[in-house]
């Protein structure tokens, strides 16, 4: 904490003026709160999110934490109105509970599924213990069929999260008007293992995450080496996210699939057992009856930062992209931004195939540009970024837009019976941008 002494403030009485003394600033600094104090949880629930388990249109679950003390925790929910009544109507839903270690100490995570919602409807719920109660939210759940949709994509926030990936976030939100959900690329945070890390995720987003549902994708920094043991997912990632079970074998809650309003969103996992989830994927996509289909992970099918090429998994997924006429592909890992034009395996734009590949960051952390990259339409590095996604009908537009909310990329792509998709790029006219000082960066 900062020390300041302020001198005394004087109001000369009968000038109308405001006279004020010198301000001294005192260099001197306190020691910051210690991390396992700033995170510690308490009797009132923290780290609220919303997630996905089921059909959007008729369920939503509820992830939250609380200390160990908690012995039970419940959910009301209630159907929203404009008036503070709709409290009477609630009704309970017990919670599912489980103790949790990390290197801070133990916490209690809950979680919770409502179910028999009806569809485009607004709800208001609330989560605790039948005492200690978190304050009423609200969510809307998805339309039964094809609707218009919205939603948000960013990538890796990873390092000085709540310091600098806030705003980001937060503008996002503000821009992103009705969106109903928001894909994070992986890398969430920098040391998956690191408790204090996530508590400074879940601050950065505050109660947008309330509200906003998320679909996270795992990247490399999700991943940890237990004592003794081998390169594996953070224990954390399944406590904290409530997400589907239908993906592939042994790979639960890390990939998986939802429907949304005609528009199949297929959440992979490219740190591990990439050749069992091309197997999952085929299924997935082979049989897909929604008209849009949009896949995320971590890893770059084409890269976009200096050195790096992810040659192994571009050979194995792509090929079913191009089978399956998957339209959009959104990853992280990069730091930087890349967006391509249609693309398949032979770098053509004819057949029924073509999908375009997006690579973005949303965190401080930036890499170099790879400037010998020949498959990007639109390149950026030094620059944090989100992407609004809509799509209407035949139509999905993707905007990508600056921390400060302003136009960087922009493209949409056309549906045509048995053809390629068409794509129009709405690209701004202002330059790149490029890092004022060119440097290598590793992680």
């Amino acid at each position: 904490m900062l020390v300041m002494r302020v001198s005394r403030i004087v109001l000369a009485s009968g000038f109308g003026c405001l006279l004020t003394g010198a301000l001294l600033v005192d260099a001197q600094r306190e020691p910051k709160i210690p991390e396992a104090e700033l995170n510690r949880p308490t009797a009132a629930p923290d780290r609220i999110i919303l997630t996905y388990s089921g059909d959007p249109a008729k369920t939503q679950a509820v992830t939250w934490r609380t200390s160990v003390s908690d012995a039970r925790a419940v959910a009301e929910i209630a159907e929203s109105d404009d008036g503070p009544g709709f409290t009477a109507k609630a009704r309970r839903v017990e919670a599912a509970s489980e103790t949790f270690q990390s290197n801070l100490g133990e916490a209690r995570y809950h979680s919770a599924t409502f179910e028999g919602l009806k569809p485009d409807a607004i709800y208001a719920y609330r989560v605790g213990d039948g005492f200690n109660w978190s304050e009423w939210n609200q969510f809307r759940t998805a339309s039964a069929g094809a609707a218009p949709l919205t939603f948000l994509y960013v990538g890796d926030a990873q390092n000085d999260i709540y310091s600098l990936w806030s705003r980001l976030v937060r503008q996002a939100y503000t821009d992103a008007s009705g969106a109903r959900f928001i894909i994070h690329a992986g890398d969430l945070v920098n040391r998956g293992w690191n408790d204090s890390e996530w508590g400074e995720w879940h601050r950065a987003a505050g109660w947008i995450n309330h509200s906003l549902v998320s679909m996270p994708a795992p990247g490399n920094h999700e991943y940890a080496f237990p004592e003794g043991g081998t390169r594996a997912l953070t224990r954390q990632w399944r406590p904290q996210f409530t997400l589907p079970l239908n993906g592939a074998p042994g790979m639960e809650e890390s990939s998986y699939y939802v429907d949304i309003q005609g528009v199949r969103i297929v959440v992979l996992n490219s740190n591990e057992k990439q050749a069992e989830q091309a197997e999952w994927l085929k299924g997935v996509l082979a049989d897909n009856p929604n008209r849009w289909t949009v896949a995320s992970f971590h890893h770059p099918i084409y890269s976009t930062a200096k050195g790096r090429d992810n040659k192994a998994l571009r050979e194995l997924w792509q090929p079913l992209f191009d089978q399956y006429g998957v339209d959009l592909v959104l990853t992280g890992h990069d730091h930087s931004y890349g967006r391509t034009n249609l693309m398949t395996g032979a770098n053509t734009r004819t057949g029924r195939s073509g999908t375009v590949y997006v690579v973005s960051v949303s965190g401080p952390k930036m890499y170099t540009l790879d400037a010998t990259s020949e498959f990007m339409q639109r390149r950026g590095e030094d620059t944090q970024l989100f992407q609004v996604i809509r799509v209407e009908g035949d139509r999905l537009r993707l905007e990508s837009r600056t921390a400060r909310g302003a136009l960087y990329d922009a493209f949409e792509l056309r549906k045509r019976r048995g053809r390629a998709n068409r794509l129009v790029n709405l690209t701004p006219k202002t330059p790149e941008r490029r890092k004022a000082a060119a440097e290598a960066s590793g992680g």
